[in-house]
């Protein structure tokens, strides 16, 4: 197919209550939504960089900047285009992985489109629906964060995920344990916030027999998360710290992780993701789906991702109102802890014209 132009289009969506992790708190979403148009069809990608460079080098402004000047232009003059060749062409850009994932995603939505196929049957997915975790921020009070997950388990959430720093860890987790259960599932994430001299504190979650810890160090710091790993019993989980394929394995090979979080986003796109994905499998690690606060445009490619094989924990697949009160496709509702995978062609799910227009903030129309 050919690439006819390429619609940046910013949305403004308000959470419909604060999210607060160890590097900020969010009231509400600049997103970056791209419309890719073809010659047979077209395809949607969402990119999940966030408006501050603050979980990442990456934000929203140099996202719409790279995608404008770069990356659509890379694409030019490409008569037969398929998603498989959108990574060789911009390879040769550094970083900016959450601007190409969005660019990739919407031309590989637009070519599965054109030719009747789930994103989910695409990439390998053996399951027709996913179980659903929660991630919780960080909170006021122990009082307001006990509320908080007993209500997201009544909904029926089947995984609960802590946003932890330091002085907001070990109490935390201590009471939702004694208020509901060892049966609970449940991990913590820091996003980076820890030092390799906190390793003894960390230790002191290990009682209180969590899934993983998500993420305690620097990104770049591999050989101080394999030395943390043997200081604690629980399980280390990379986040930051896995952009590629090759990421993974070198972090596997050093005994940095046990269990990986894939955010595509993060690694440059779904088509990256499954190789992590295979590359975990080889190696015996479990993988999960982390989310970005997607709306269902980003959520539903997630759920057709976490339904592969390797995804063996339950994901940060959250239902739409756990973070909006109105979504631009029809939401993803949680039923019995899970979430249903598309079926439709692509990533199954269509915008909503006019609850996109109530959220648009501006659009830009882009040739390659």
């Amino acid at each position: 197919m050919k690439l006819t132009g390429v619609e940046l289009r910013r949305i403004r969506m308000p959470l419909v209550a604060p999210f607060r992790t160890s590097f900020g708190t969010e009231t509400s979403r600049d997103i970056l939504l791209l419309r890719a148009v073809t010659d047979v069809a077209e395809g949607w990608g969402e990119c999940v960089a966030m408006a501050d460079p603050l979980y990442s080098s990456e934000y929203v402004d140099a996202a719409a900047d790279v995608l404008r000047r770069f990356l659509v232009p890379a694409l030019t003059g490409y008569r037969r285009l398929d998603a498989a060749a959108v990574g060789p062409a911009l390879h040769r850009f550094k970083g900016h992985r959450m601007a190409k994932a969005a660019l990739e995603t919407a031309v590989l939505d637009a070519e599965l489109r054109a030719e009747g196929r789930p994103l989910s049957r695409e990439l390998g997915a053996v399951h027709d629906r996913v179980p659903a975790g929660v991630s919780v921020g960080i909170m006021d009070s122990i009082g307001e964060l006990l509320d908080a997950v007993g209500g997201y388990l009544a909904e029926g959430y089947l995984r609960i995920k802590l946003k932890i720093q330091p002085g907001w860890d070990v109490e935390p987790v201590r009471a939702v344990r004694e208020r509901f259960g060892d049966d609970v599932l449940l991990q913590v994430d820091a996003n980076t916030a820890y030092t390799p001299g906190d390793g003894p504190r960390l230790a002191r979650l290990d009682p209180f027999d969590l899934l993983l810890i998500e993420q305690p160090l620097d990104e770049e710091d591999l050989l101080g998360h394999a030395r943390l790993a043997r200081q604690v019993r629980t399980p280390i989980c990379l986040d930051e710290s896995i952009t590629s394929a090759r990421a993974a394995a070198d972090a596997i090979t050093l005994g940095a992780c046990q269990i990986v979080n894939i955010k595509p986003g993060r690694v440059g796109g779904y088509l990256e993701s499954r190789r992590i994905h295979d590359v975990c499998a080889a190696h015996g690690v479990p993988v999960w789906c982390g989310g970005m606060l997607e709306t269902g445009i980003g959520r539903a490619a997630n759920v057709a991702l976490a339904a592969l094989p390797g995804f063996t924990l339950p994901g940060d697949t959250s239902a739409s109102d756990r973070y909006y009160r109105t979504d631009v496709t029809a939401p993803f509702v949680l039923a019995d802890g899970h979430l249903d995978v598309p079926t439709g062609p692509g990533i199954g799910v269509e915008p909503l014209p006019a609850a996109l227009d109530e959220v648009t903030t501006s659009t830009e129309w882009l040739t390659p």
